[in-house]
């Protein structure tokens, strides 16, 4: 029994033995912000090479804003040009790029919103703004114009860029 014991005893020191541990990692704040930089501009990078392929694979013609929105004009419409603070109703259909439909609001339940001010991604705002009355568009808006780092939990992955194709139906003074 005591030589049990011994041996007990021996794997007990052996297995203490006196190796540092690996000290933590410390980043100052400057440090973390600028890794975070170089990560998102590398994404940002990424993205943009994606959606250039993109574009040039179905031959559009689009333009795009400082922000990396892409938009091209579908049909010219005859009414106003959209204002921020302004109510539209809209049609649209939501894609991403490997072609997959995510959402839709068709004419017969097209979506109400106030401009610059609800809910809805960034880059569908600034998207709207190029518009009139009567307007079809299609934008492409990069992840961090869209659902960013998280997707929307339910259809869109997280980093995605999407694909809108927007009418412009009508404005309206309220709600």
């Amino acid at each position: 029994m005591s030589r049990y014991i011994a041996i007990l005893i021996l794997l007990f020191f052996f297995s203490c033995d006196n190796k540092e541990k690996p000290k933590k990692l410390e980043y100052t704040t400057q440090q973390v912000k600028d890794l975070s930089l170089q990560m998102n501009s590398w994404d940002e990078k990424r993205q943009h090479d994606e959606i250039n392929q993109y574009i040039l694979q179905h031959k559009w013609d689009m333009k795009m804003t400082t922000s990396g929105l892409r938009f091209m004009l579908l049909k010219t419409g005859n009414g106003p040009l959209i204002k921020n603070g302004q109510y539209v109703t809209v049609a649209y259909k939501i894609f991403l790029l490997d072609g997959t439909l995510c959402y839709t609001a068709d004419k017969k339940n097209p979506k109400k919103l106030l401009v610059g001010k609800d809910n809805v991604e960034a880059g569908l705002h600034e998207g709207i703004q190029l518009m009139h009355v009567g307007d079809q568009m299609r934008f492409i808006l990069p992840s961090h114009l869209a659902h960013g780092l998280t997707g929307d939990q339910s259809k869109i992955p997280p980093l995605a860029s999407v694909v809108y194709e927007v009418e412009l139906l009508e404005l309206s003074d309220n709600k």
